[in-house]
């Protein structure tokens, strides 16, 4: 298990072409969402998070040449607004919120790299919240979405990589379905909160073995 605090360009040129079987990104897709729960202060559940600029900008074509480099197969979270840099496939991800007509998102969009059916993922983000100790990060999600992910589209044995830790969902779900993983965080403080929840998380998993 390897998670860093560092780029996540440098980290992916340190690994041979296709040295991970499954990639699972979600990077940031320029919209502001690293401001936009500042000024909520609690409301609606949120925390208020501190200021960064980490979702001014996208991701530009060296990332998603390079993530594909490293990766046999690619999840990329939000990929409705990097259409440009991805191929044609049919096996799109849709996670359905559950929250209709609400000021946020009905649901995300994932592209993926398999040739398979569109799939659908439903869970209440205000669930997921509720019964995963609330949120260190403004674009968390599930880690019951990362392993319905992992139960879908990975097989025993193989190394994912996640290029964009944030809240580290996906790497919690990673260590209580057993697979390998290499993670990386640029912001320090996003990458202090979440060694802090990977510790709380498989601490509680590990009290129900």
């Amino acid at each position: 298990m390897v998670f860093e605090n560092c780029d996540n360009m440098e980290l992916m040129a340190r690994y041979e072409d296709n040295h991970f079987d499954l990639a699972i990104v979600d990077p940031p897709y320029g919209i502001g969402a690293d401001k936009a729960n500042n000024s909520n202060n609690g409301n609606f559940g949120f925390n208020k998070y501190h200021s960064t600029d980490w979702d001014s900008s996208r991701p530009n074509l060296e990332y998603f040449n390079e993530l594909k480099r490293v990766s046999r197969n690619q999840i990329i979270w939000g990929a409705n607004y990097f259409t440009e840099f991805l191929e044609n496939k049919m096996c799109w991800i849709v996670w359905d919120k559950k929250q209709d007509n609400f000021s946020f998102s009905d649901g995300e969009l994932a592209y993926t790299s398999f040739d398979a059916k569109l799939k659908f993922f439903r869970c209440s983000r205000s669930f997921a919240r509720n019964s995963e100790g609330g949120r260190i990060h403004p674009t968390q999600k599930p880690i019951a979405l990362y392993k319905w992910l992992l139960s879908n589209y990975a097989k025993e044995g193989d190394l994912i990589l996640d290029t964009h830790v944030g809240s580290a969902s996906s790497l919690i779900a990673c260590e209580q379905m057993g697979f390998d993983y290499v993670g990386c965080e640029l912001d320090p403080e996003y990458y202090e909160k979440a060694c802090e929840r990977i510790k709380e998380e498989t601490a509680q998993a590990d009290m129900f073995i």
